[in-house]
């Protein structure tokens, strides 16, 4: 019986509200900032629960006076000064002067909100895309492999071998693989092990899992690096772009048709982006991971900011200048979604050349295999570093069966 009454009360109000309050055009509630007194509106509430960014400047610079809060035995006492509010203010924004007993880099940071965006970013759309990108990848090169099957030596394998790569760059290459699967496994154990490992094998499993993975992840990254610089020192002399490779991408390599094989050096086109996607992701990736292992003495993204804001960028997109001071927890926060971003995107890439090294093609595994490839699907994918290896060595082509 009182609903129609409750109804009408509403309605009322809503007619009768004061003048401050109105609609924009999207139907959202607007407030003048003078009404409240300089305090949060209407709107900046309805704004901060759809998540969007606001101008905190009413809260972040209400931190009371600058001035020393007065002597208590003065006329005014402790009256005057800043209010608990203002102090709780100043310690959020980090313009308190505050001391403490504890003389570590972060302190002095009380209140660090920034971990709930952090963890909203986190949890959902990089965790959610992140999960997408990766089985995209996979169900398309288990469609690829479905209509286009296995790329394979053309009339069959020659029984003769050349050596395609020396015991030192294979050790270089599976050092980089062998590690980056290791820290890809692990990763993704972190990131998704509460929402996919707990359910299925409880808390005090995904316990110690995630301890294990947390070790291993920490501590197989040094042989990651190394790897990185090993490749880099043995194959960047042999990855630099030309003009074939433009021709290479114009055939699709010869992944779509048969017969159609491109010429190529030591490295096609293909294998040139992977390696230069494993070097510059695999560099940033493992400066941000440093920066995670010591996250008091390599603050990135301050110093990074402060050179984007130099070249005046985000005002050329109608954006205002990146914050170049940061707190320690939000560096590390920053440094986390990088990495973890990179690292998404770097295991897609991976995913398709262990694709093409495996199942896609004939003859690629024994490159890294052996070492040595038959000479027929060498001068099928790599004919121009075939006739330089054999204009310098004649013999370095050999029968399968030779020794036995």
């Amino acid at each position: 019986m009182f609903k129609p009454l409750r109804f009408l009360l509403v309605t009322l109000l809503l007619l009768v509200a004061p003048p401050s309050f109105a609609q924009d055009d999207t139907g959202a509630v607007s407030q003048e900032r003078e009404t409240t007194g300089g305090a949060q509106t209407l709107q900046d509430i309805l704004e901060r629960q759809r998540g969007l960014a606001i101008d905190d400047a009413f809260r972040r610079d209400a931190t009371g006076t600058e001035n020393p809060i007065p002597d208590i035995n003065s006329a005014l006492g402790t009256r005057g000064g800043p209010s608990d509010p203002d102090i709780y203010r100043a310690i959020r924004y980090n313009s308190a002067s505050v001391r403490a007993s504890n003389d570590g880099p972060a302190a002095g940071v009380f209140i660090q909100d920034g971990g709930m965006r952090w963890l909203a970013f986190r949890d959902g759309p990089m965790r959610t895309y992140g999960g997408y990108l990766l089985l995209g990848i996979l169900g398309f090169l288990a469609l690829f492999y479905v209509l286009r099957g296995r790329i394979r030596i053309d009339d069959g394998p020659s029984g003769v071998t050349i050596e395609r790569f020396k015991p030192v760059e294979r050790f270089g290459h599976w050092l980089i693989a062998g590690s980056f699967i290791l820290l890809g496994l692990t990763g993704l154990v972190s990131l998704f092990g509460r929402v996919a490992f707990i359910p299925l094998f409880g808390k005090d499993t995904f316990a110690t899992v995630a301890l294990a993975s947390k070790w291993i992840h920490n501590n197989v990254s040094w042989a990651f690096m190394l790897g990185l610089v090993l490749v880099l020192i043995m194959w960047v002399a042999h990855n630099i772009p030309n003009r074939l490779d433009l021709v290479w991408l114009a055939k699709g390599g010869g992944l779509f048709s048969k017969h159609s094989h491109p010429s190529s050096k030591k490295f096609n086109a293909g294998q040139k982006i992977i390696f230069w996607s494993v070097i510059l992701l695999g560099s940033s990736i493992s400066i941000s991971g440093l920066a995670l292992l010591f996250p008091f003495e390599i603050p990135l993204f301050a110093k990074t900011f402060s050179w984007i804001n130099a070249t005046g960028l985000p005002g050329l997109f109608g954006y205002e200048a990146l914050p170049t001071e940061m707190t320690p927890q939000e560096e590390m926060q920053l440094s986390q979604l990088w990495h973890s971003i990179l690292a998404f995107v770097m295991m897609a890439i991976i995913f398709a050349h262990i694709y093409i090294g495996s199942v896609g093609m004939e003859g690629a595994y024994d490159a890294m295999g052996s070492g040595e490839v038959d000479l027929k699907w060498a001068r099928q994918h790599h004919d121009l570093w075939v006739d330089e290896v054999l204009a310098k060595s004649p013999e370095s082509a050999k029968p399968t069966t030779e020794g036995g």
